[in-house]
């Protein structure tokens, strides 16, 4: 069982940046990912970002790419999600999950989710 806890997550104006942070409680395995997914009221849990944690190659939302960076700290367990550009619409509750499923974008792939932290975007 892995328990991940995000934290970084808070209100910012329109351009403004965020960093959000999960840690896990123990060391992944190898072949897993981990991800960050968000989820507005009224809406499903969307992808936005991942990261192989062995290797560290990454990949985006569409709606993210250039603005958002994902990256892993292996010592700490840690993995992060610098936010740039924040516009309105990235207002959400973001999540960190942990899987080794088969497509890194489908929360299906995903075993282990967090609790959430909030994002809010003002204009």
């Amino acid at each position: 069982q892995v328990e991940l806890v995000e934290s970084g997550g808070g209100l910012v104006q329109a351009g403004g940046s965020l960093r959000l942070s999960c840690t896990a409680s123990r060391r992944t395995f190898n072949d897993y990912f981990m991800g960050w997914f968000r989820q507005a009221p009224g809406k499903e849990r969307d992808f936005v970002a991942a990261i192989n944690w062995n290797y560290g190659g990454t990949t985006y939302a569409a709606s993210v790419k250039g603005r958002f960076t994902i990256s892993r700290d292996i010592a700490k367990n840690t993995v992060s999600l610098q936010m740039n550009g924040l516009e309105p619409e990235d207002t959400a509750v973001y999540y960190c999950a942990a899987g080794n499923g088969y497509s890194v974008s489908v929360p299906n792939a995903y075993s282990y989710w967090g609790q959430g932290t909030q994002v809010t975007v003002s204009s």
